[in-house]
């Protein structure tokens, strides 16, 4: 595809679209990478990229191999995976917190070639493939290795720091990532080397970034906006990515914010909570940040008043997915709105899509969003059905519903399979959770619809309180009247329940298929 005359006719490598480009600019003694005590410059990363190419090229490794990461976030991960699509093999990081039978359903799915597992996750990898007849090449990171393991400071050493990318099609597939799974088993979502070519855009164009700005993104490489906004557009732009080796956690980001001082933060709403309730905001090192940015969820519109009144920022949410990975629709610095997800940005096309296959024209229409843009994926592996349902004339449909109004604000109302048809008028979950996140005594909320006895759609409600041991009969209580002062009558849930917390996707995405199993059983 073309667009805009981004994607080249010729051929290209996406690795050298991510750190090509500040080589190219003389940036090779900038620090491309700050991980707890270690530092990496750009042209440290770009030996190590090819010392990976090389090393996967002598065992074997051919252009469109798969190649797995099960890896914390760490200067090797970045440089195997860099390296992994420098030859023109495919890269996949994985979920460090898969349970062994579905890291042995990513390994067969995936028949990739080698795997680069982290030392201590080796008990992890040999549960998931103990029954496994030829199981992939295993790169040790981190320690001695034993045959039939080989040493990634062993395969490496003695290798070139010079390396000739392979030239790709800008159609040919760089990337795959695994999507997290809210509904069932993860899907693979196969991108072309052109979807890097957009990886600055957001930064650049919406946030500024230059060489002199650090870029920290708190969800793990493996989630499509990490990856996207860390890994591809923070180096891209020339800037210095922090990465967190551990598992994400409200006091290790505040201890990696005051330790590092990035100016730009990416995170999720889940995670923007969480940081609240540390009063992380009021810290004089969050304060510095010029912009927080959020996506994997829509961010509650209570969330981003109270952000903006203890930090003095707003949260600028997005809405982007596994299949674009980089955001699509963006409230802007200086024209962010709560509970708005923003305009399209520049790099993208957008419609909204009804029930008829017409496109809505009309403000405060709700319809299925469909999104034409260069970073979008190319197909699901060996799915072509579920390919052919998200791909259609070149546009992608995420299956989620929206509208937009007066000004061009697009509003995120779910999932299309999430909304609720009640009484003949469809509800948005999001709608209502937003209004229960009004009750003080609320800190997080989820709706899902369910059968009655007659068949018919009623809405429940899973609540968790604020405080522990609350009164959880007041709380209904006021819900209940919050609901009645602001909401149709169709629209009130029937049934709350209250639960320590939710649950949710390693992205942090509301498991709404666990809720809705919940119901099943007695309160």
């Amino acid at each position: 595809m073309n667009f805009d005359g981004i994607v080249p006719q010729g051929a290209m490598n996406a690795a050298d679209e991510i750190i090509g480009r500040p080589l190219k600019q003389g940036l090779g003694d900038q620090t491309a990478i700050l991980c707890a005590d270690r530092s990496m410059t750009y042209s440290e990363l770009n030996a190590a990229v090819n010392r990976n190419g090389n090393a996967l090229l002598a065992h074997g490794v051919a252009r469109g191999d798969r190649v797995l990461f099960l890896m914390d976030d760490s200067p090797e991960l970045v440089a195997a995976y860099l390296g992994t699509m420098r030859i023109g093999a495919v890269a996949v990081a994985l979920n460090v917190r898969l349970a062994p039978r579905d890291l042995l359903y990513v390994i067969q799915h995936s028949a990739c070639r080698v795997i680069y597992v982290d030392a201590h996750f080796i008990d992890l990898y040999e549960s998931a493939v103990a029954t496994l007849d030829k199981p992939p090449l295993v790169v040790l990171v981190g320690g001695s290795a034993q045959p039939p393991y080989l040493a990634l400071t062993d395969i490496v050493s003695g290798q070139s720091g010079q390396l000739e990318s392979a030239r790709m099609d800008p159609e040919e597939v760089g990337f795959w990532l695994y999507s997290s799974g809210t509904t069932g088993k993860p899907k693979a979502v196969m991108h072309a080397h052109r979807t890097v070519l957009v990886a600055d855009r957001l930064e650049r164009e919406y946030l500024g970034v230059t060489p002199e700005d650090r870029i920290f993104t708190t969800s793990k490489i493996f989630f499509g906006f990490a990856l996207g906004h860390s890994l591809m557009g923070g180096l891209q732009c020339g800037a210095t990515v922090i990465l967190s080796p551990a598992w994400p956690e409200p006091k290790l980001i505040i201890d990696t914010v005051e330790r590092h001082r990035p100016t730009v933060l990416f995170s999720t709403p889940v995670m923007y909570r969480n940081l609240m309730r540390e009063g992380a905001p009021m810290r004089p090192a969050f304060r510095e940040v010029r912009h927080y940015v959020a996506a994997g969820e829509k961010l509650p519109e209570s969330l981003y008043d109270d952000w903006l009144e203890l930090c003095g920022k707003p949260i600028l949410d997005g809405v982007g997915a596994s299949e674009t990975v980089f955001l699509f629709v963006f409230n802007q610095p200086g024209d962010s709105v709560g509970g708005s997800s923003g305009k399209p940005v520049t790099y993208a096309e957008v419609r909204l899509v009804g029930d008829d296959g017409q496109d809505i024209t009309e403000p405060g229409q709700p319809g299925q969003i469909a999104v034409r843009t260069p970073c979008q994926f190319v197909g699901y592996w060996q799915q072509p059905d579920l390919t052919a349902k998200a791909l259609r004339n070149g546009w992608y449909f995420p299956g989620d519903m929206f509208e937009f109004d007066t000004e061009g604000r697009w509003c995120h109302m779910g999932r299309a399979d999430d909304m609720l048809k009640v009484s003949g008028q469809w509800v948005s979950p999001a709608e209502i959770e937003a209004c229960a996140l009004t009750v003080p005594g609320i800190l997080d909320a989820a709706v899902v619809g369910f059968p009655n006895e007659d068949g018919l759609t009623r809405i429940a409600l899973f609540a968790v309180p604020r405080e522990a041991e609350a009164d959880q009969a007041a709380l209904t209580e006021q819900l209940l009247q919050t609901f009645k002062s602001t909401l149709s009558i169709y629209k009130c849930p029937r049934t709350i329940r209250f639960v320590d917390e939710l649950p949710h996707t390693a992205t942090g995405k509301t498991q709404r298929f666990r809720l809705r199993e919940m119901l099943k059983q007695p309160a």
